[in-house]
């Protein structure tokens, strides 16, 4: 009759007739190594008492005013929280900015490294992120050793060959029970949505230098176009003097005066034609394209904006701007960094656990070769002469630094909105009665030029009537002009459409998965920033510094028929009492 017999693995070795493979034994080891590593792994994710020592932060709220002082022509009239939209330069209604804006998004470089800070800051919050989570690692090696035979201290008949062949692995897990390695992750995570916030100022910086440049060109082509025709008058006026000079009803002096106001002129014609050049250069370079490579026609008349934005109230401000919205996400990183350094006073805990195989050949599977560690440590430091205080009371320094610095950057930002709507209500006006004082200056110009045909003035006269009428005439372009160039100024000011929501949320800054092992070339694109990871197409877009990246269009204005582009690019402390005295923007501390 049969029996069964159900064995253990403690039965086994007394059984003389049952065999333990050397197969069966390694598995063993082997598995209860990669169950202990994986049990490590899974301390990462199962929550276990952990205590975050950073304070509970909260940004500071400021007292503002309820409206802007100043007002300007493209405010409308009644307050909204409308934001203003992103492609701000439409408004301008002028085809060939357009292309220009565009074509700097696409290729200007300065942009490009902004949009690599914020992936270089994804990647350092994702190392800083992998340090709580258990670090393995596998190792094999082998060496073969000789000695000779009249080696000092070897014995008669001792081996003079010696072979080792070892497999291992080993791994390591520090618990983070006082969050010091999250709050540094944490940190990480904020100081990348502060270099989102970065690409945002640079991008906004960008489109409002490109307009303002393009601005003031169209400003130099205007007064170019004032002087090409003062010029040709003073020509005209230079033949009537020497007609009457010759028939010896004007004088010498009459002559020379004439000549002397033209060649004046056509000498800062010349000196106009250079600033031209050199603001179309600047152009160029933030289209990423070589000055050589390109050319604005010139444009006799300027452009005349005609829109309106929406009026904001000043505390909308604070999640529109950039600069705004990244001083506080620096502000948040400080707050962590004390929670970092409060974790340095109490104890580091860490496990670690490791095992393998060595022999003298290549049986590794014996049991008899195997070896293992494991153990854990308890550190606490007692005295390092005032090291950590002093860092615990710097980290508190520097929180105190950034939450000024963050008010500061608020107060430039209302001084910025301020300031220029002050300056595009008052341009406007100036540029109504400059208008004004341009047709009265004409009028005087060519009265006194039919007195000086009839011999009713004097050469004198007629040159002060011609040169008031070409100070006037560039007065007016200089105004309205530079009324453009603080209309986009007022823009930018006013955060040029940018809104905090386009920042990455904190579980969009992760780069990559934990176990992911490919696409590693360039994270997903978050918050509208991507960057470039193919090298060939860099090349051909980014290299050639002759060709725009946005084809060419030829653009025609429909007031003027020469706006075209030739070559295009196209100690926990009392923090109410700050916020007390500092957050109130419109009260006195001192009465």
């Amino acid at each position: 009759m049969h029996h069964e017999t159900n064995l253990t693995m403690i039965d086994l070795p007394r059984k003389k007739r049952t065999r333990i493979s050397n197969l069966c034994r390694l598995s063993v080891r082997v598995g209860s190594f990669l169950f202990l590593a994986a049990s490590l792994a899974a301390c990462s994710t199962i929550p276990f008492p952990a205590f975050n020592l950073s304070p509970t932060y909260q940004a500071p709220e400021f007292v503002v005013p309820d409206s802007w002082e100043g007002s300007g022509p493209f405010i409308k009239a009644n307050p909204s929280d409308d934001a203003l939209r992103s492609d701000w330069w439409e408004l301008y209604q002028d085809p060939v900015l357009n292309k220009l804006v565009e074509q700097a998004i696409a290729a200007n470089p300065d942009l490009q490294a902004a949009a690599e800070r914020f992936v270089q800051a994804r990647n350092s919050m994702m190392k800083a992120r992998s340090r709580y989570f258990p670090q393995l690692g596998f190792g094999f090696g082998g060496n073969n050793n000789r000695q000779s035979d009249n080696s000092l201290f070897r014995a008669p008949g001792e081996p003079n060959t010696d072979t080792q062949v070892v497999m291992d692995g080993i791994a390591s897990w520090e618990p983070d029970f006082w969050s010091k390695l999250r709050n540094a992750a944490q940190a990480g995570i904020y100081r990348a949505e502060e270099r989102a916030a970065d690409y945002g100022l640079a991008r906004l910086i960008l489109q409002a230098e490109v307009a303002s440049n393009y601005f003031m060109l169209r400003g130099l082509d205007a007064q170019i176009a004032i002087y090409k025709q003062s010029i040709a008058l003073y020509t005209y006026s230079l033949d009537v003097v020497t007609t009457q000079f010759e028939g010896k009803i004007a004088s010498a002096l009459d002559v020379a005066r004439a000549k002397s106001l033209l060649f004046a002129t056509e000498s800062t014609l010349a000196l106009m034609q250079g600033d031209r050049k050199v603001a179309e250069q600047a152009i160029a370079v933030l289209l990423n394209l070589a000055p050589a490579s390109f050319n604005l026609a010139p444009v006799d008349t300027l452009l005349t904006p005609n829109f309106s934005l929406p009026q904001t109230v000043p505390s909308t401000l604070l999640e529109r701007r950039p600069d705004i919205a990244g001083m506080e996400r620096r502000m948040a990183q400080a707050n962590r960094t004390i929670g970092i350094a409060r974790a340095a006073f109490f104890p580091d805990v860490s496990f670690r656990i490791g095992g393998g195989m060595e022999d003298s050949g290549l049986n590794l599977l014996a049991l008899a070769n195997s070896f293992w560690a494991y153990g854990s440590s308890f550190s606490i430091p007692l005295f390092q002469g005032g090291y950590r205080r002093a860092q615990l009371q710097q980290s508190w320094s520097v929180y105190r630094e950034t939450e000024n610095l963050y008010r500061s950057t608020v107060l430039k930002a209302f001084r910025e909105v301020e300031n220029n709507l002050t300056q595009t209500y008052w341009m406007t006006v100036a540029a109504e009665r400059q208008d004004a004082a341009v047709e009265a200056a004409r009028t005087t110009q060519n009265l006194t030029m039919e007195l000086y045909k009839g011999g009713l003035a004097s050469s004198l006269e007629l040159i002060y009537s011609q040169l008031g009428t070409l100070t006037t005439s560039i007065n007016s372009v200089q105004i309205k002009t530079n009324r453009l160039v603080a209309s986009v100024a007022l823009i930018r000011a006013l955060g040029g459409g940018w809104t905090r929501d386009q920042l990455p949320a904190d579980n969009q800054i992760q780069p990559f998965g934990t176990l992911q092992y490919t696409g590693l070339d360039k994270p997903p694109p978050v918050g509208g920033i991507d960057v470039n990871a193919d090298f060939s197409d860099r090349n051909i877009k980014n290299n050639n510094l002759t060709k725009p990246v946005i084809p060419y269009v030829n653009f025609s204005d429909k007031n003027n028929k020469n706006n075209s582009l030739i070559q295009p690019l196209p100690p926990y402390m009392n923090l109410s009492d700050r916020n007390n005295k500092n957050n109130d923007l419109t009260e006195r501390m001192v009465q």
